[in-house]
């Protein structure tokens, strides 16, 4: 096992990450060689934690129980929908229910399989990554974002897609200010409840044809990915919002509203699990991805973690609140994080290094509201 960023799935970034891949050979991520620097003592110590236990970093039965638990309460609320002879009010719940094992398996199964993280063998991964198509989101385009414009360029502005305000937040100094960002703390969260529809109507369409990153402008999609495309989210809009009208007679405007509660919950969720990660007012945004002369440096100063000893934040969020830990080593499945974590903090604070934490996920909350209230009244 190495700390390191994976390539991704299908595609070889243009990049490379801010450490190498989990297939690149072992080597020093530029350290001299022979000299116990932080980021070589801290990769053998992760190293000797699976070694040690001769275990795998792939996922374990805590993991596997994780995916059929999430798979079967979408299954199972969906069955339950059609099954029963319910009124609208019990159609909403069921339809809730069924949107929130939506927001378990993005976080919890869709993630670590698109960092092949769940198995060493990767049709499993590749089968496992369409979980994104069937809650909406084009899971060849989510690799594509999420290696090439998060992991190799953690918070540098122009780059990190997970900065991409849209012009409607300022969410780096190095981003041109207006007016009405001194806002953007206050409208922020209503916003965020807007992600996943962004995803499903506009933003998977507009990264295949209209491309703003120079690296989506440069690359040729297969026609494959196209097909999945379209075809995902006909299949997805199909049984979220036509066929409980056709076959259950529920009134459009009943579903429609249902529909937009889900991704309301879906979108507030997932925005703030990965904001309270890197956009805080204790992180770093650098100007350039040279300012680091290790990448593991660069993963310190720009990510922070929170309730790591909150053991039901970490089941729910997929172990996302362990962030650090999850950029150092994307490769191993998040029901292992917590003990790595622990390496992670004692291993930094021996060696001085700022490891960035907050005790709970509200402290994470408030600590990102600050940044953005911040960044909204600089000039």
């Amino acid at each position: 096992m190495r700390f390191e960023v994976e390539a991704v799935m299908t595609l070889k970034p243009d990049v490379d990450d801010l450490v190498p891949s989990e297939a690149s050979p072992r080597q020093s991520v530029g350290d001299p060689t022979g000299v116990s620097s932080f980021p070589k003592v801290l990769r053998r110590r992760l190293d000797k934690f699976f070694a040690d236990r001769n275990l795998s970093p792939k996922a374990d039965r805590r993991m596997w129980v994780k995916i059929a638990a999430g798979l079967a309460v979408l299954l199972g609320s969906w069955i339950a929908l059609y099954a029963l002879k319910t009124d609208s009010w019990k159609f909403v719940a069921l339809y809730l229910l069924g949107g929130l094992a939506q927001t378990f398996l993005l976080l919890n199964i869709a993630h670590d399989s698109n960092h092949n993280a769940i198995s060493s063998l990767p049709s499993v991964n590749k089968t496992l990554n369409y979980v994104f198509d069937l809650c909406g989101i084009n899971s060849y385009m989510w690799r594509i974002l999420h290696h090439r414009g998060h992991h190799s360029c953690i918070n540098l502005h122009g780059e990190d897609d997970a900065l991409t305000g849209r012009g409607i937040f300022r969410f780096t100094p190095h981003e041109p200010r207006a007016p009405f960002h001194r806002f953007q703390h206050i409208y922020a969260l209503f916003f965020y409840a807007m992600f996943s529809l962004d995803y499903v109507f506009v933003r998977d369409f507009e990264c295949f044809f209209f491309p703003s990153h120079d690296y989506l402008k440069r690359t040729r999609h297969p026609a494959r990915e196209y097909a999945i495309l379209f075809t995902g989210k006909t299949f997805y809009l199909t049984y979220m919002l036509i066929l409980p009208v056709l076959l259950l007679g529920k009134s459009p405007l009943l579903v429609a509203g249902a529909f937009v509660l889900v991704h309301l919950i879906v979108g507030l969720t997932i925005s703030l699990v990965f904001q309270t990660t890197h956009t805080i007012d204790s992180t770093y945004f650098p100007s350039n991805r040279s300012e680091f002369d290790n990448g593991v440096y660069h993963i310190f100063a720009t990510t922070a973690d929170y309730a790591t000893s909150n053991p039901i934040v970490g089941w729910l969020a997929g172990g996302l609140n362990h962030h650090i830990v999850h950029h150092l080593c994307p490769f191993v499945c998040h029901t292992h994080y917590a003990p790595l974590t622990r390496i992670v903090k004692d291993t930094a604070e021996e060696f001085g290094v700022p490891y960035r934490q907050h005790p709970t996920v509200t402290q994470a909350i408030r600590h990102h509201l600050i940044l953005l209230k911040q960044l909204g009244n600089e000039t």
